[in-house]
Order: C-alpha cells, then sequence, then structure tokens
C-alpha cells in the first residue's frame, strides 16, 4: 500500500466510525499516523493499531478481474 492513502477509520475510545482520514504512516512502535478532521479543521492523529480499524476508501481490483483468460 502507498501512502498517503484515503481511509475510514474506526476507534472506540475516540468515538470515531467511519470517519475519513487520510492514512499517513503506520509506525513499527504501534501506531498509524493519520489526518483527521474534527469540526472544520484538519489535525494530525496517532491512533493505536490495537485499537483502530483502517479500511481503504477504494475498493481492491478481484483477482479474477486482474487476469485475462483466453479461451
Amino acid at each position: 500500500m502507498e501512502l498517503p492513502v484515503a481511509v475510514l477509520i474506526h476507534n472506540e475510545v475516540l468515538g470515531i466510525k467511519g470517519s475519513r482520514g487520510d492514512l499517513l504512516n503506520i509506525s513499527p512502535l504501534g501506531y498509524y499516523e493519520v489526518n483527521l478532521k474534527f469540526g472544520e479543521k484538519i489535525h494530525r492523529v496517532l491512533l493505536p493499531i490495537a485499537l483502530t480499524v483502517v479500511i481503504g476508501q477504494e475498493p481492491e481490483v478481484a483477482a479474477a478481474e486482474r487476469i485475462e483468460i483466453e479461451r
């Protein structure tokens, strides 16, 4: 996955349910670094990987759609 990437974020600690954000970095120290909109402003937020779900906004292309089969 190339970063930054647009994602949907779920985190119960902050009460975030499907908020749009940009994943900037995945730290080996155990957190996601994201830009997240709060009100009218965008803030850089560090979210613990263990308590956060990050879903790519763009769906992946299915393997069957990528492979061309000659008949």
